[in-house]
């Protein structure tokens, strides 16, 4: 009888998952939001609406929040207190970002640089008021967080493909606002996977600065190195070839692109745009180097001489990528995965616009790092290095027959 009544419970259980999707969100959402009330009742010492000498503060109402599950967003109420002290670890990757925005509008207010608009929306997100001390202790916690975050061991036995790219944000020294460069270096791990490596910022990208940072990464556990896409920026060249010996240096093609297009005059510049897309889809380098060097013939023809210069000084700095497997070549050949990471970065800096110190700066960029590189780790593969290694058995193999012809 027992396990007849069992039987017809998980049957009645199925019946309701098939008729009702959203039954299983439903209930997560429900205990969820059970949970963050616990969570405030333990941070105050006392239920809703009960007296007791144990209470710590005051709830303050509720903030929305969602929560995106395997099972779908999640729409949850998240409690407040008065002091704005409480904090669940409910929404903790989530909240990084958040966390570093609101301190850099902060900080603006309490430094006495900020307008009536951020001063709204900082009392609007953290309470009524907010002191120096308030920013000084959320700082803190947020901030040894993202440096262990960013000093963290590099485990991956190989990161063959490096990306490095820059981005400048305006930051207040002193009394100036000046600058900053936030380096940035990504990778493709050995299991396909990408990953943030590094973020820093600085004053200027220099060489010193890109060997420093170089230096960091490979303390850290950075190894296997085999290509480096970058732009072309002489001191980022330097760091490269003196601390990546052996591995081939990749010239983005679409700043390449960028830099030639502005050579010629608007109307032009769709034809030379054509001609070079055929130069980057060449099978082999030695076809691309001969489409590249028709191509500088027939613009030196038009008149152009600059862009045949060009083509011919420094387009073989864009072909790199062809001696890598041919499933790889779009993804390896620009820095393009790492802009569309900076532009998520400038939706979300250009709302402080000048920020307060570096470190405001470094906190948000290194939050929004954080989160982006957990998506990729977490999420799809993003090259098959199968491909890859085929490619380094087929040289060893070469190589030895080159080596028994010899003898």
């Amino acid at each position: 009888m027992a396990n007849h009544n069992r039987r017809v419970e998980k049957e009645q259980v199925q019946e309701v998952l098939l008729d009702d999707p959203n039954f299983l969100k439903e209930l997560v959402q429900r205990v969820l939001q059970q949970v963050l009330e616990t969570q405030m009742t333990e941070h105050i010492g006392a239920a809703p609406y009960q007296r007791t000498e144990d209470r710590k503060g005051q709830r303050n109402g509720y903030k929305p929040r969602t929560l995106k599950t395997r099972l779908g967003k999640l729409e949850l109420l998240v409690p407040q207190d008065r002091e704005g002290t409480f904090s669940t670890h409910l929404f903790a990757r989530y909240q990084r970002n958040e966390k570093a925005l609101v301190l850099a509008l902060m900080e603006m207010y309490v430094e006495g640089v900020s307008t009536r608009k951020v001063k709204e929306v900082t009392e609007e997100l953290c309470g009524t008021s907010f002191s120096k001390s308030l920013v000084s202790r959320l700082a803190k916690d947020l901030d040894s967080e993202l440096e262990e975050w960013r000093n963290r061991p590099l485990t991956a036995q190989s990161y063959p493909y490096l990306f490095v790219d820059a981005r400048y944000e305006k930051v207040r020294v002193g009394s100036k606002v000046v600058s900053q460069g936030v380096l940035i270096v990504t990778a493709v791990r050995d299991d396909g996977l990408r990953e943030i490596l590094a973020v820093d910022v600085a004053d200027t990208e220099s060489e010193a600065t890109y060997q420093e940072l170089f230096r960091s990464l490979k303390s850290r556990g950075l190894k296997g190195v085999e290509l480096v896409t970058s732009d072309d920026h002489p001191g980022l060249e330097a760091a490269i070839a003196r601390h990546f010996q052996g591995a081939s240096w990749q010239r983005c093609q679409v700043h390449y692109a960028r830099n030639l297009l502005r050579i010629v005059p608007f109307g032009k510049r769709e034809e030379l745009a054509e001609g070079l897309r055929g130069v980057f889809a060449a099978a082999t380098r030695e076809t691309a180097l001969n489409l590249a060097e028709q191509l500088a013939d027939r613009w030196r023809g038009k008149g152009y001489p600059k862009v045949a210069d060009h083509l011919e000084e420094h387009v073989e700095e864009c072909l790199s990528c062809l001696a890598f497997p041919e499933s790889h070549r779009k993804r390896i050949r620009t820095t393009n995965g790492l802009e569309r990471f900076n532009q998520e970065i400038k939706r979300r800096t250009k709302v402080v616009r000048i920020f307060p110190n570096r470190e405001a700066c470094l906190r948000l960029v290194t939050a929004l790092a954080v989160e982006q590189s957990e998506e990729w780790v977490t999420g799809r593969r993003y090259l098959d290095m199968e491909k890859l290694l085929e490619e380094h058995r087929l040289q060893e193999r070469g190589g030895e027959e080159v080596a028994l012809m010899k003898r």
